[in-house]
This record gives C-alpha cells, structure tokens and sequence, in this order.
C-alpha cells in the first residue's frame, strides 16, 4: 500500500463513533428480526445449541481466537492491539443490546417474514457500510474486522472481498460441523448468505462512495 498521509485525529475518531453506531444498528436489526445472523452470530448460536453454553460467551470467544490469530497475522506481539480487540469485543456487545433491545421494545419480532427480513437484509447492508467506515479510522477494531484488515492489505493486495471470505472461514466451518451433528440448521437465513456473499463488495464500494475521504489509516 502506498504511503500517504494520515487523517486529522478528530476525523478518526469521528469515523470510529459512526462506525462503531451503524455496526451496533445492523447487528441489532438481525437479531432483532430472526430471519438469519451474521456469520459470527449464527456460528454462536449453532454452538449454544450443541453446548447449552450462553450465545453472548462464544460471541466474546470469537473475538478473543482472532485476536490471538492476528498476533500471528502480524508476526509478532502486539499487547496494545490485543487489549484493544478484547476491549472492543466486550463494548461492542453491550452497545448491540441496547439497540436489540429498542428494536424489539417497538415490535420488530412481531412483524410478518417479509417486513422482518427486508429488515434483516437492511442490516446486513448496514454492517457492511460500517466496518469500512471504523476499518478507515483503524483507531479500535473488532478482532474479526482487524484480521480482515491485516489479510486485505499485507497478504491480499487490498482485496476486501477475499479478505472477508477468509475472515469468514472458521465460523463457516463450525455452522458446517454444528448442523450435521445437531441435524438442524439454526439462525442460518437469507440474511447470513447475503452477509457471507456480498459484505466484502459492500466494504469495498463503501470505500469509494461513503465519506470517500476518510483513508485507510493503516
């Protein structure tokens, strides 16, 4: 990647409050209309059923593995960057309760498939917009969103959507194991394939066309 001149402080931070609100909204906005999750989330919920372990602790473990990955991923070991992901991942979770919450105090649970998943895919499209937006920033990230981060620029060539497949690889692996050994697919819907399939061009034209300049600070 070329070298290039960071943005203003401010416009970092402001990138990551946006981004950090739009993802919180989104993932609120699946779970909330329960027509399909996120990959992550659908992963945890698969693994709460075979488990009976609380869906919000694998959520965080999730979390934690990248973050252990990423410290390979860089080669080498970066305490600061590590404590961040996991302070990330735990703010992040109480930050889509509360939206979860507000969407379900209005009654989103209790529309029609239809209405619920329009939303669902909204959410999606919205988690998308966000992780390009606080990835820019690069002041505080998700583990799954810094390992995305790290693949695209020092081992993809800048690749957002073949850096989002690879993110994407394990808990795909463990929806796959959970479902034969459970013999039922959970949280899995329209929502989760469209996550898989189209988040990474999402992230990549959000790039371009949203706040164009505000730059990869990487």
């Amino acid at each position: 990647m070329k070298n290039h001149q960071n943005n203003a402080m401010k416009t970092r931070v402001a990138g990551l409050l946006l981004g950090l609100l739009l993802n919180a909204v989104g993932n609120a906005l699946t779970i909330s209309s329960n027509t399909g999750s996120a990959v992550y989330t659908a992963a945890s919920v698969d693994l709460f059923k075979l488990t009976g372990v609380n869906t919000s602790i694998f959520i965080f473990l999730w979390g934690f593995v990248n973050a252990i990955i990423n410290q390979f991923l860089i080669k080498k070991i970066d305490v600061i960057r590590f404590a961040k992901g996991i302070f990330f991942t735990l703010f992040f979770s109480y930050f889509i309760n509360i939206f979860t919450n507000l969407f379900n105090l209005i009654g989103l649970p209790n529309q029609n498939w239809w209405i619920r998943t329009l939303f669902s895919l909204i959410g999606t499209f919205i988690i998308g917009v966000s992780i390009s937006i606080y990835q820019r920033a690069n002041l505080l990230l998700h583990p799954n969103d810094d390992m995305t981060n790290i693949l695209r620029f020092d081992y993809l060539n800048g690749s957002a959507i073949k850096a989002q497949a690879i993110d994407l690889t394990l808990p795909i692996v463990a929806i796959v194991i959970c479902s034969i050994l459970l013999d039922h697919v959970y949280a899995v819907s329209i929502a989760t394939v469209t996550y898989f399939l189209f988040t990474g061009t999402v992230i990549k034209y959000t790039d371009k066309w949203v706040w164009p300049s505000l730059i990869h600070n990487f």
